[in-house]
C-alpha cells in the first residue's frame, strides 16, 4: 500500500454532490462505493505491471450519503493493486510503477488544489 500522507486532503471538507462532480472531473468514480456514512472514489491503472487504483475514501461529517446530502470529509488518498478474483491489496510490500504514482500524485494535487476553493 501506498499512503499519500500530507496530501492537502486529509481532513477537508465539501459537500457530497459538488465532490461527486470533481472526483469525475479527474477519473474517479464512486458508483456504488458508499453507505450512509463513508463514500469511496476509485481511479484504475490499467499498465503492463498490473491493475492498480488510487482511492480516495471519506465520511459524512453532517447529513448522510444516501440523501444525497451530505458534508464529506477526506482521508489520505491510498494506491492499491488489484489481485484477480480476490480484488484490491493495500499490503506494506506491493511494488507501483512510477507513472502510476506520478500520475496520481498530480491528480491528487489537482483535487488538492480545487478543493481549497470550496472548503467547508
Amino acid at each position: 500500500m501506498l499512503k499519500f500522507t500530507e496530501s492537502g486532503l486529509e481532513g477537508v471538507k465539501a459537500e457530497l454532490s459538488w465532490l461527486d462532480d470533481l472526483m469525475e472531473s479527474k477519473g474517479l468514480v464512486r458508483a456504488g462505493q458508499w453507505d450512509y456514512e463513508r463514500v469511496t472514489y476509485d481511479r484504475k491503472f490499467s499498465t503492463i505491471e498490473g491493475t492498480f487504483y488510487l482511492r480516495i475514501q471519506g465520511i459524512a461529517a453532517e447529513g448522510d450519503v444516501g440523501s444525497g446530502r451530505a458534508v464529506i470529509q477526506l482521508m489520505s488518498p491510498l494506491l492499491g493493486k488489484h489481485y484477480y478474483p480476490h480484488g484490491v491489496e493495500y499490503g506494506e510490500t506491493e511494488e507501483f510503477p512510477i507513472q502510476v504514482v506520478t500520475k496520481s500524485k498530480a491528480l491528487i494535487q489537482d483535487i488538492s488544489d480545487l478543493l481549497k476553493t470550496v472548503q467547508m
